[in-house]
């Protein structure tokens, strides 16, 4: 009687952990989450250079967490179609962990208008959670693109814009406006 009430429950862990039946599944699902947290990292790593709140981990849990999902979902049986509920409730999840980030008020040292700050950020970890489904459903080359492409944009359009703004008028005196930093 023992050994069957240990071999039921033997062959219930064994049960419980058949959603992997294969090296391949396996490796796929290693794959999936692996390169998720990567790609996350990466953008997680610009972010939290720029001394941003949401950084390395932050991005990389996004992005396996998305990945999870749709993951998870594909595994159960559920067909492309159905996914998009999937999609649409981590995009809505992850709208307002983003909402998080964002602060609206006065800031030391700037003017004394109301500013925004944390848009870029809120925006970095939308994204971020995409990148993560792209990896989980499978498109891995749309994933690593994309992310690419985040990094040129977080890179590179800061330095553009400060090529094209105006430089502030200087008064006759070589000082700026009063107000001005």
């Amino acid at each position: 009687m023992a050994s069957t009430w240990w071999q039921q429950v033997g062959e219930t862990i064994i049960s419980e952990f058949s959603d992997l039946p294969d090296a391949e599944q396996a490796t796929r699902v290693m794959i999936r989450l692996t390169l998720a947290a990567l790609l996350g990292g990466l953008l997680g790593i610009e972010r939290e250079q720029k001394g941003k709140a949401a950084g390395v981990r932050t991005h990389m849990l996004v992005a396996m967490g998305s990945a999870m999902f749709v993951l998870v979902s594909q595994q159960a049986g559920m067909i492309t179609a159905d996914l998009s509920r999937v999609i649409q409730g981590v995009t809505a999840g992850i709208g307002f962990l983003g909402a998080g980030t964002i602060i609206k008020g006065h800031f030391k040292g700037l003017s004394d208008e109301e500013q925004v700050k944390g848009l870029t950020t809120a925006a970095g970890i939308w994204l971020t959670a995409a990148i993560g489904m792209a990896a989980g459903m499978g498109r891995e080359a749309t994933a690593v693109l994309s992310a690419l492409l985040a990094l040129g944009i977080l890179a590179l359009v800061p330095r553009l814009v400060r090529i094209f703004e105006k430089p502030e008028p200087l008064l006759t005196d070589g000082n700026k406006p009063e107000g001005k930093p």
